[in-house]
This record gives C-alpha cells, sequence and structure tokens, in this order.
C-alpha cells in the first residue's frame, strides 16, 4: 500500500534492506546460481528456465522482484549472477558502477495493459475512456500500479494516466505495489476498480479468468526496453543460461507470453 509522510521517502530502501535479509535463506538453499528478474517476466522465465534445465541438465534459482529494489539488493552484495531488468536504465547503473562483464542486451520489451477484476464498475480500453468516466463519477474507490519509484512498469503507468489527464485525478486513489506483480495482485484482489498492470501477467490462464482486460497502445508511454546484463561473479551456468535467454525457442516464450522481441 501507499506510504504517507515522511516514511513514503524511506520506504522502498527498507524494502530492499529487508529484501537482502529474507533472501539469504532463500537462497542457502538454491539448486543452481541466483538468477534476479523483474516480476514482470515470472511466467516467461519460469517456463524457459523449465526448458533450459530439460534439454542441459542445468537449474537456476530465480529471485523475482522489482527492478529497482533488485538493483540496490545486487549493490548491497546479493549473490546474484544475472540480473534481468523490466528497463535499461537500472543495468546501466550497474555497469556503471563496475558491476558488471559488460552493458548486456535487450532481451525483450515489454506491454502495459488496464484490468479490472470480475464485478468491478470498470470497463477496460485501451484509451482508458471507461476509466475517465468512472474516475467523473465518483466511482474510483482505489486503483492499482507499481511504485514508479522502483518499478518501471510504474513509470509507464504514470505516463499513461499523465498522458490521459487522469494522474492528479486518481493520485489520492492510488494503490502502489512494491512491484508489478504486487499491484496485479491489488488489481485482481477486488478491493480495487482494477489496475495497470504487464500484458505479460494478465495472459496468464488463472488471472485472464478473473477480469478482463485492454492492451495499451505502445505510444502512450515510453518504450520498456528490458536490458539483462550478467554480473562479474557470473559463473559458466548463469553465462549458459544467458545465451539460452537469445535462441529462438526463450524467444518463443517471450512472445507467447505477450513481450515483444527485439531482432
Amino acid at each position: 500500500m501507499r506510504a504517507h509522510g515522511r516514511w513514503r521517502r524511506f520506504w522502498p530502501a527498507l524494502l530492499a534492506w529487508s529484501a537482502v535479509v529474507l533472501l539469504a535463506p532463500a537462497l542457502g538453499a538454491q539448486r543452481g546460481p541466483a538468477i534476479a528478474a523483474a516480476a514482470s517476466v515470472n511466467g516467461a522465465l519460469t517456463d524457459i528456465a523449465r526448458a533450459f534445465e530439460q534439454e542441459r541438465g542445468q537449474a537456476v534459482s530465480l529471485v523475482f522482484g522489482a527492478s529497482g529494489t533488485l538493483t540496490r539488493q545486487i549493490r548491497d552484495g546479493a549473490p546474484f549472477e544475472l540480473f534481468l531488468a523490466a528497463d535499461e536504465e537500472f543495468p546501466a547503473q550497474l555497469t556503471a558502477a563496475g558491476l558488471t562483464r559488460d552493458a548486456g542486451v535487450v532481451y525483450a520489451v515489454g506491454r502495459l495493459a488496464i484490468f479490472a477484476p470480475t464485478g468491478s464498475p470498470l470497463t477496460p480500453d485501451p484509451a482508458l475512456a471507461g476509466l475517465q468516466q468512472l474516475a467523473k463519477s465518483g466511482g474510483v474507490t482505489r486503483f492499482a500500479m507499481a511504485n514508479p519509484e522502483v518499478a518501471p512498469y510504474g513509470r509507464a503507468a504514470a505516463a499513461v494516466l499523465r498522458k490521459r489527464a487522469l494522474w492528479d485525478t486518481l493520485q489520492p486513489r492510488l494503490v502502489f505495489g512494491d512491484s508489478i506483480a504486487q499491484a496485479a495482485q491489488f488489481a485482481v484482489s477486488g478491493s480495487t476498480v482494477g489496475g495497470l498492470v504487464a500484458y505479460s501477467q494478465v495472459l496468464a490462464p488463472d488471472f485472464a479468468a478473473r477480469g478482463t482486460h485492454a492492451l495499451i497502445p505502445d505510444a502512450d508511454y515510453p518504450p520498456l526496453r528490458q536490458r539483462m546484463v550478467l554480473l562479474k561473479r557470473a559463473g559458466a551456468v548463469a553465462t549458459a543460461f544467458y545465451g539460452y535467454l537469445r535462441t529462438p525457442a526463450a524467444r518463443a516464450v517471450l512472445r507467447r507470453h505477450g513481450f515483444a522481441v527485439p531482432d
């Protein structure tokens, strides 16, 4: 949920510190090198990792979260070997800090969708006309999106709301998820009228069955060019997985999950 007052400034840092602590026992029992990834690629990357293990006989351990939070964890020494972000800015920060092998590559381009849970008064549409009408009538109780401070999809959502002149109107009603995954949980729970979430999430069968959605035009927000980088500590298995993510098989999985894949 939203943090208010002076605590809002410190909330992202507190979350990052807490996550590093909580990661310790989980990574202690890992089956392979730790891979940090944006929450938006959860479904796709899980499928790709499963195929990688079946084909290569090598396993990786996946940890999902907001790209900004994962970046802080890497800076603080979290034992990740590969980082798949939801944008290019956060990997660039790690490269500038000398923590990566090189600048990496763009592995996917994310897309944004508006979602309304079953029973919501919101009717999703690409231009957000339904959300505008509902806001004018006072029918927006709460609306979910990812925190723009740590999640690239949150920044994209904010750009969409500003373009449609809804940002100022909806600000008091916004519920910020710490990642796009948490924002999606808020949107599907019924505690909000809906939210702006990753297109990859609304395509998941268990999610799609719980409401309706519309794809937001790519021109309405800055491109979500998602970059991956190998960290300097990366070993042979993480390096092999990095290469596997650029194979036709992995790219096909990303497309199936709603991502655009660069040539």
